[in-house]
């Protein structure tokens, strides 16, 4: 059969380009796929080096005393008090799982080899993706296949019906299937947080004079799911401007690759929404990018990496080799002179299907705006694993706020359930670290708004335009 058309297989639809639906030539496909293949030889090579191997090491350590000590001032002052080596020593006792240090390092015999792991083809997805290319599971003995998924509720089906092993999430999914709101209840886990940054707010061109929320009432805007990092933050944002999101505005659910098409047909004004799709519509002159969700909260989670506890429970060192392979990912993603070259191994038709130039302007943070500047934000979208419990439970305070979720909440019994940090607060008065927070907690700044997770009923109780009771 000929390289350029397949008119006789069912399984391809028979388009007059290139098979992989994008307007270039065959020719111009071969070279991309090319250059992703050299640029993952190239990280591959990178991933084996003692330098990155000692950086690994020293991110997973650093990322788990983050965890232990949010507040980088009681860290310090706990090191002058007992030094370096007793420290290293009383932290290296309470640490989940003997330590994730340990878990970094020490295989145990799989239980389970062939595993399923659906994603959604965004740039939030990139540890997760990239560890496939590269190589990451196979160096951890298992047979991974990973699914770009139509949308978010059918990840949701597939994980509760058990035909994903783990999955790319939205980091509140897991919290609502475990408390059954939307779906039947079914415990998740939350391993690691995909990324940090990385959405933005984009308008259709013709509303490049209406940059004042005030202006939006009768608005159509699209979020991916219910459930997500983008509608709260949508709602939050109109709101703090003094619309109500559920009756000056409509807000519709759009799955992430059809967003771009319903801005071009006009079907919505606007959307929050995931990379690259906020850069695509910039580069098909349709949109601009009215304001990158970092500089409404900095560091704000958005999607997340998990699995159900039940296969946590019969496939425990299956999901610390899983769990090595997207945190060996996640830090080869934050170094920034990585980028570049991710940008060109996730961006062909198996993952994201995007223009590499699209994809490499997220990833690096120099991009153009669709409002005649290039911007140069470099952690326009980062990739810091740390699922912080005081995250999920801003996520289930405005889950209230906006009605969801009805009548009290047990904040953090659920985020504690959900978002697998550490077991240790228990110990930590042994060591003389009986903080108020607690491990996995610290306060975020959300336009310029603290959020305090040890107040989280004052916090909901704040705001003008809210529906909870």
């Amino acid at each position: 059969m000929s390289e350029f058309f397949d008119p006789y297989n069912a399984d391809k639809p028979l388009m007059l380009k290139c098979s992989c639906g994008r307007d270039h030539s065959v020719a111009e496909h071969q070279a991309e796929e090319a250059a992703a293949a050299q640029a993952a030889s190239t990280l591959r090579e990178r991933s084996e080096s003692s330098e990155f191997e000692a950086y690994s090491r020293d991110f997973i350590e650093a990322t788990l005393v983050k965890a232990l000590f949010p507040q980088d001032a009681v860290r310090r002052r706990f090191l002058r008090a007992v030094g370096k080596g007793t420290a290293m020593a009383a932290i290296s006792s309470v640490l989940p799982i003997a330590s994730l240090q340990a878990m970094a390092q020490e295989k145990g015999k799989l239980e389970k080899t062939d595993l399923k792991i659906g994603f959604i083809p965004i740039t939030c997805a990139t540890p997760l993706i990239m560890a496939h290319p590269l190589g990451f599971y196979k160096r951890e003995g298992l047979n991974v296949e990973v699914i770009k998924t139509a949308g978010w509720a059918l990840i949701r089906d597939k994980m509760i019906n058990k035909e994903y092993d783990a999955t790319h999430f939205l980091s509140p999914m897991p919290l609502a299937i475990s408390m059954g709101v939307g779906s039947n209840a079914t415990p998740m886990n939350v391993a690691t947080i995909q990324n940090t940054n990385g959405q933005a707010i984009t308008l259709h061109v013709k509303h490049k004079d209406k940059r004042d929320p005030k202006q939006w009432k009768g608005f159509k805007f699209a979020v991916p799911f219910e459930f997500s990092m983008h509608n709260f933050l949508l709602r939050y944002y109109v709101a703090e401007h003094g619309l109500n999101p559920d009756t000056d505005i409509q807000i519709r659910v759009v799955p992430p690759p059809e967003m771009v098409a319903n801005l071009r047909a006009g079907n919505i004004d606007g959307y929050l929404g995931p990379d690259p799709f906020n850069q695509r519509a910039v580069y098909d002159e349709i949109g601009f990018l009215h304001v990158l969700t970092k500089d409404l909260w900095n560091g704000h989670p958005c999607c997340a990496f998990g699995t159900s506890a039940e296969f946590i429970r019969q496939n425990p060192n299956t999901f610390a080799a899983l769990y090595r392979s997207v945190l060996t990912a996640a830090a080869m993603a934050r170094q920034p002179k990585n980028r570049e070259l991710i940008a060109k191994v996730i961006s062909p038709q198996a993952y994201l299907n995007q223009p590499e130039t699209v994809v490499a302007q997220v990833l690096t943070g120099r991009f153009a705006d669709g409002l005649g500047k290039i911007q140069n934000v470099p952690d326009r979208a980062d990739f810091d694993p740390m699922p912080w419990q005081s995250m999920a439970v801003w996520m289930l305070t405005q889950m209230q706020r906006w009605g969801y979720v009805k009548g009290d909440v047990n904040y953090n019994q659920i985020a504690e359930r959900v978002f697998l940090i550490t077991d240790a607060r228990k110990h930590m008065k042994e060591l003389g670290m009986d903080f108020k927070a607690g491990p996995g907690y610290e306060k975020h700044t959300i336009m310029g708004k603290v959020f305090d997770p040890a107040k989280p009923k004052e916090y909901l109780n704040s705001f003008a335009i809210s529906k909870a009771a």
